[in-house]
C-alpha cells in the first residue's frame, strides 16, 4: 500500500497493492494491522454504498458533533471526490482538495473527521463504497453548498447541470454553516 499525500494536509490517497493475471485481480481494500503500520489506527463502525448516474453531484456533507472519518472506493465507474477542511482552528480552513477515483485506477481516499465530503459521478452506474468511524446520526447531519464561491470547487462538469438532493440543493454557503473549532 502507498500513502499519497494530498494538498490537504491529513487527506491521503491511497493506492493498494494489486494481483492481477488473466483471470482478474485481487487487493485489500482495508487490513487494519497494514493501515495501522501506515500510521493510520482506525476504526470504522458502518458502512455504505451508493450507486450514482453521470452528473449525480452528493455532497458537501459532514456530521456534527460526532464528525465521520471515511474510508471512499469506487468499484465501477468514476467520480470526482472532494475534502473541504472545516477545521476553523486550521490553516487550511475552507480550502478544498480533489481527486478522480475509478474503477480502474482502484484508488482510495482517506478523509479525517473535520472535512466536508462529496463527489461528482462521471460515469452512469458509479458504485461508490465508504468505510465511516461514526455512526450516521440525521440530527447531526449537515451540508455545505457545493458551489460556495468561497470554497472555489473546480467540479470537471463538462456541460452537465449536476443533479441534486433536495437538501444538497439547500445547503448554506461555509459562511452560514456550523463548522469544527
Amino acid at each position: 500500500m502507498e500513502l499519497i499525500e494530498t494538498t490537504l494536509p491529513g487527506v491521503l490517497i491511497i493506492e493498494p497493492r494489486v494481483f492481477g493475471d488473466a483471470r482478474g485481480f485481487f487487493l485489500e481494500s482495508w487490513n487494519a494491522e497494514v493501515f495501522r503500520a501506515a500510521g493510520l489506527d482506525l476504526r470504522f463502525v458502518q458502512d455504505n454504498h451508493s450507486r450514482s448516474a453521470r452528473g449525480v453531484l452528493r455532497g458537501l456533507h459532514y456530521q456534527l458533533p460526532e464528525p465521520q472519518g471515511k474510508l471512499v472506493r469506487v468499484t465501477a465507474g468514476r467520480v470526482f471526490d472532494v475534502a473541504v477542511d472545516l477545521r476553523r482552528s486550521s490553516p487550511n480552513f475552507g480550502r478544498w482538495t480533489g481527486v478522480e477515483l475509478s474503477a480502474a485506477n482502484k484508488r482510495q481516499l482517506w478523509i479525517p473527521p473535520g472535512f466536508a465530503h462529496g463527489f461528482l459521478s462521471l460515469e452512469d452506474g458509479t458504485d461508490f463504497l465508504y468505510k465511516c468511524t461514526a455512526c450516521y446520526r440525521a440530527a447531526f447531519d449537515h451540508t455545505v453548498r457545493w458551489d460556495d464561491p468561497a470554497i472555489g470547487i473546480d467540479w470537471p462538469l463538462e456541460g452537465l447541470t449536476p443533479q441534486l438532493s433536495a437538501k444538497d440543493q439547500a445547503g448554506p454557503l461555509l459562511a452560514d454553516a456550523p463548522v469544527f473549532a
